[in-house]
């Protein structure tokens, strides 16, 4: 059974997310625990005309790396990484931790100081992305770290997995059901597309924002996967109010819960967690980008019907909508620029309804549409 989702899996990364083709270099990052996911991504490329590079991660890789690494290190950038992300017209990265806690204990000064030194990796993909010269996708391969995360048993995240994914028994055709739910949401887009002021309201949530003269993607597997949401970048001052996200935030390892932002002419002036606030604020202050929002999305995967504490999965929540603090999508219109994304969930299934220049068009968790 693993064999066939597996597959299924490779099938819509090679032939609906990136479409590869003959003559195209492809970079597959990973760590060792991909390997099944690795195989028939390799055979697929290959049948498919490409060049496949495998760039494979040792499972303790980061931890050795903080622990051993000195300045000069910490700001070296990968020669072959750079390269991909530089110059290959694919790259597909899969996330396969074992340990996902193992920076929790890391100098977060640290971390700050490496993730600026990759920085312009994300900025060329990001750039690369809009340009359309880098078909890029960003996934994950079931771990025991992430079912233990997600208070699952292993065979049951994995069927959770691939069930999400839309590459378990029971989809026949998985390319063609992402190629569905592009369909789907296009219309979405249409009717909320090209409008200017967004109003979220809720048990959790009294925020406005606008989204005059940006672009909304429509998210059904080309760059994530599991994926289902639609997003874009609000402008960069029109933020104003507040939301408490209801499920908790995990960054570079750390859990942060019960996050309140509030918003003054786009800018977090006033940030409060229960846990690891601290961390919070660090990270707000990293540039002044930070404190601005990089995006707005509403989740519309409904197989996701739990939180998981694996961001993959939870900002696609059917019926939550998140935001990100840092970093836009240039291709959005946003032109907010800093070395986090943050993403942070809000669950709109109860008494909370979304307005566009006035008109109800989103109630409950669902689009009236």
């Amino acid at each position: 059974m693993l064999d066939l989702r597996a597959e299924k899996f490779a099938q819509i990364l090679v032939d609906h997310s990136t479409k590869i083709k003959p003559g195209d270099r492809v970079a597959v990052t990973a760590a060792f625990a991909a390997e099944p996911i690795l195989e028939s991504l390799y055979k697929l490329i290959l049948d498919r005309g490409g060049h496949p590079h495998l760039l494979i991660d040792l499972p303790t890789q980061e931890e050795i790396f903080f622990a051993h690494a000195g300045d000069l290190q910490l700001d070296f950038i990968p020669a072959f990484h750079k390269m991909a992300f530089e110059e290959f017209d694919v790259l597909i990265k899969v996330r396969t931790e074992t340990n996902t806690r193992a920076m929790t204990h890391v100098d977060s000064t640290r971390q700050s100081q490496r993730q600026r030194a990759l920085a312009p990796l994300l900025e060329a993909q990001m750039r690369r992305g809009a340009q359309k010269s880098l078909r890029w996708m960003s996934t994950q391969y079931p771990t025991n770290a992430y079912a233990i995360e997600a208070d699952m048993g292993f065979e049951e995240y994995q069927d959770f997995f691939f069930r999400a994914c839309h590459a378990d028994e029971n989809t026949l055709d998985p390319v063609a059901y992402w190629q569905d739910i592009e369909h789907q949401q296009a219309a979405i887009v249409q009717r909320i597309e090209g409008h200017d002021k967004v109003i979220l309201r809720g048990p959790n949530v009294d925020l406005t924002l606008s989204i005059k003269g940006r672009t909304f993607r429509n998210a059904s597997g080309q760059q994530n996967l599991p994926d289902g949401e639609i997003y874009t970048g609000p402008v960069e001052d029109s933020a104003n109010g507040w939301v408490r996200y209801t499920y908790p935030a995990m960054y570079q390892g750390r859990l942060v819960e019960n996050i309140e932002l509030t918003f003054e002419q786009g800018k977090v002036i006033k940030a409060t967690a229960t846990k690891n606030q601290d961390f919070l604020l660090r990270m707000l202050d990293s540039d002044p980008g930070a404190r601005y929002l990089g995006e707005f999305a509403i989740g519309t995967n409904f197989e996701i019907d739990r939180f998981t504490r694996n961001i993959l999965f939870d900002e696609k929540i059917g019926g939550s909508f998140h935001t990100a603090v840092g970093a836009g999508y240039p291709e959005t219109g946003s032109k907010n620029k800093s070395i986090i994304h943050w993403d942070m969930i809000c669950d709109m299934r109860q008494d909370a309804e979304m307005l566009i220049d006035g008109d109800v068009v989103y109630r409950n968790g669902q689009f009236l549409i």
